[in-house]
């Protein structure tokens, strides 16, 4: 039992569940005990002085004492680099083959006995003891990788390796995954290890259900993306710089990469976010589009409950007239809906969708059938002595798919077919890590368990972070089978890079308080700097007591999130809008009403967002990354390019200071313009938070008639403005039609032009100026 795992024993103890996660905690010691090899004396080793080259197309290999080096540039301008014989693939990260090398970048001499390979967007250099370099087409230094490190048993076995790289000392770091301790990676260390906290979490609780080796730094010379290519569990230490420190001169910022294993591999894109973000989504793959109904206010009914509950939560809503696109239903309880078919049917005809909850332990049970079938084709995670590794579940012992296994992954694809003929229309994965801690049970897997990953076999120290990923795959893979017509609608509580190819992610256990709340926006702005653009948390949180202001106020930011969803918790009891009284209620209804009125612009972005990579929700500093006062803001954020939002995130306040990019902006409440690059205070009274829109932005949105209308922002004198609209085309797979206004001012009035000719075609209403 680890340190994570007596803390929890402890919050738990006195009860039934404390003494079940101790003991499987004591025996997934005792079985990695005898399962994992004792690693013993081991030998350092680094690169060496260079004793050669061989060019190869997009770069080549330098030789070293005791390392080679790969590097290639890719057609798309990404770099790769791989120690030791690496090469991109095999990767989980990777979608289809990798990019074909530049054969523009070669292979040339540098100074003092080193090579480096030059390309149009980039410069790798490589010094003659190991050291890596990236440079701009200025020869301006992005980050210095030193000479790597391994440490190899002597006995032979897998190597664990240290890779320390130096920014620029104004350089601020983002990424890593959802993290709860803030957007902006502070000077500290991140475990690369993904595992539920606890049925809950608060700033100090690290990893969380969604990390990858993915780091976005921003500084003065440039924005890069760097993904080491491993998955192994490991852990990344982040020391900010400092400008002026000692004597004047600069501290440089540091990253510190310490990996148990795997190889020594990475990728590295520069450039504008806006092109980072597109080329880190050539290589991982275009995120899955959600259908539009997933873009609408859901809610998650937790626990057992009976068909009576279901459409008492439904009827809460229709009589209110609160709008709800789906409810998600766990189907822990599913003897309480003989009919649930009769049920979706009616639900779906007032425009609400059911989602099921799906973990996936399987009861290991004589006469429970899906453990049979599992067994029949071995679809189950063994240990070293072939046996099923089980767990503990408060129904009973379980087992775990091995989702590395392509069996395995097809065996349980075909199960969707089941949930989606009972009158599903989506899936949320939860406690998929597998979970360390579930709030049903324990369902962890020893690190000596063992897995095929993709038929080169391992143990789980390498699998388990992207076991949330394989379930996603194998998911997406059984809806989309299934039902070939609809645009498949999947969501997971663990991931890793790439899973944004299968759907979105849910950071379902964070804490009901105000850090609580400011770790949502850090969550789901650190997943969009990733590659995951379809992701939120719960509104609310999990556990914990909820004031009627902070559930507001966390209802408010929600509603601008991509991923919009109230819940139940089981501890707390009902969390609907009208269980905080009156004035909520009515507050929540008009949050509610403009999230429905901005359902177009929603549809849009989620557009974008699979042919760019771009995130719904951005940092405020997404288009103009040289601002530092812009990177070092986290409490607001742009939602696409035309609206700037600024939850209130402190307890009892009604006004707030918000940053402003440069260009004139205007309070969508009260139509006041304020002029940007600066800080401005701005009301924030109970009954909404501040949104402010860019001048000339052009935002599709759902007018009083019900269609669709084009909300237009005055552009400022002399300038000009504009935006894109992608049309709701249906659940299906149509290809999307992008449109393209601009406006300008033209005789003192505002004008709306299609980009190349012709009518406009919407409803037109401009506001501002």
């Amino acid at each position: 039992m680890d340190g994570r795992d007596l803390v929890r024993s402890v919050k738990l103890v006195g009860t039934v569940q404390g003494l079940r996660f101790a003991r499987s905690a004591w025996r997934r010691r005792r079985t990695d005990a005898w399962g994992l090899r004792q690693r013993g004396p081991e030998r350092a080793r680094v690169p060496g002085a260079v004793t050669g080259a061989e060019p190869q197309p997009g770069g080549g290999v330098m030789r070293f004492a005791r390392s080679e080096l790969r590097v290639m540039v890719a057609a798309g301008g990404a770099v790769f680099w791989g120690w030791d014989g690496a090469s991109p693939e095999p990767s989980y990260a990777l979608v289809g083959a990798y990019p074909e090398p530049d054969p523009r970048a070669e292979l040339e001499p540098d100074k003092d006995g080193g090579w480096q390979v030059v390309s149009e967007r980039l410069t790798v250099a490589v010094s003659r003891h190991g050291g890596v370099e990236v440079r701009t087409p200025g020869g301006v230094v992005l980050r210095r990788d030193v000479p790597p490190r391994w440490w190899e048993p002597v006995a032979g076995g897998r190597a664990r390796w240290l890779q320390r790289s130096e920014v620029p000392a104004d350089a601020r770091f983002f990424g890593l995954g959802g993290r709860s301790s803030g957007f902006r990676l502070r000077s500290g260390t991140y475990p690369l290890w993904n595992s539920d906290p606890g049925g809950s979490f608060s700033g100090g609780d690290e990893p969380l259900s969604v990390t990858m080796p993915v780091q976005l730094v921003v500084s003065d010379a440039g924005t890069h993306l760097v993904f080491h290519d491993n998955t192994w569990e490991g852990r990344v230490t982040v020391r900010e710089g400092e400008e002026g420190a000692g004597s004047g001169h600069d501290r440089p910022g540091l990253s510190e990469l310490r990996m148990d294993g795997g190889p020594l591999r990475c990728w590295v894109v520069a450039g504008t976010p806006t092109r980072v973000l597109r080329g880190w989504t050539a290589l991982t793959g275009a995120p899955a589009l959600p259908p539009s109904w997933a873009l609408g206010p859901q809610h998650a009914r937790r626990g057992p409950g009976s068909e009576g509950e279901v459409r008492q939560v439904v009827a809460g809503y229709e009589e209110r007239g609160l709008p709800l696109s789906a409810l998600h239903l766990d189907m822990g309880g599913r003897e309480g809906f003989p009919g649930l078919p009769r049920v979706a049917t009616d639900l779906r005809e007032s425009g609400v969708r059911l989602v099921s909850v799906l973990g996936p332990a399987v009861r290991a049970e004589p006469g429970n059938a899906l453990y049979e079938s599992g067994t029949a084709v071995g679809a189950f995670v063994r240990d070293v002595q072939g046996n099923e590794v089980r767990g503990a579940l408060r129904s009973g012992e379980s087992v775990y798919p091995d989702f590395t296994d392509p069996g395995a992954r097809a065996w349980w694809g075909a199960l969707y077919k089941e949930r989606l003929a009972q009158g599903f229309s989506g899936v949320w994965h939860e406690v998929n890590e597998p979970a360390a801690f579930a709030p049903f049970g324990e369902a962890t897997l020893p690190r000596s368990a063992r897995h095929d990953l993709e038929g080169r076999g391992g143990d789980h120290r390498e699998a388990r972070n992207v076991y949330g990923l394989g379930m996603a795959r194998s998911g997406f893979e059984g809806l989309q089978k299934a039902r070939s017509r609809e645009r498949p609608f999947l969501f997971s509580c663990s991931g890793w890079a790439g899973v944004q190819r299968y759907g979105g992610t849910c950071s379902g256990g964070v804490p009901a308080g105000w850090p609580g709340l400011r770790a949502s926006l850090s969550l789901v702005l650190g997943l969009g700097l990733c590659g995951v653009p379809y992701s939120g948390t719960d509104v609310g949180g999990f556990r914990g007591t909820l004031s009627p202001e902070l559930y507001l106020r966390w209802f408010q930011l929600g509603a601008h999130l991509p991923l919009f969803r109230t819940r139940g918790a089981v501890t707390t009891g009902p969390r609907e809008p009208w269980e905080f009284g009156p004035q909520v209620l009515a507050h929540a209804r008009a949050a509610l009403a403009e999230r429905e009125r901005l359902r177009p612009y929603f549809v849009t972005l989620s557009h974008l967002a699979r042919l760019t990579g771009a995130p719904y929700v951005r940092p405020v500093w997404w288009g103009a990354p040289e601002d530092r006062a812009l990177r070092d803001c986290e409490d607001a954020f742009l939602l696409g390019d035309c609206l700037l939002v600024a939850p209130v995130l402190e307890r009892g306040a009604d006004r707030r200071a918000v940053r402003l990019p440069r260009g004139r902006w205007y309070d969508t409440a009260t139509g006041e313009a304020y002029e940007g690059p600066g800080q401005v205070l701005l009301e924030a009274p109970l009954s909404r938070i501040p949104v402010l829109a860019r001048a000339g932005a052009v935002i599709p949105v759902r007018g009083d008639d019900g269609g669709q209308a084009l909300e237009v922002w005055a552009p400022a004198a002399g300038r000009s403005g504009g935006g894109l609209v992608v049309r709701d085309a249906g659940d299906g797979w149509e290809r999307a039609e992008i449109e393209r206004f601009t406006t300008r001012v033209s005789g003192g009035r505002v004008l709306v032009e299609r980009e190349g000719g012709g009518q406009v075609g919407l409803p037109v209403r401009v506001l501002g100026g």
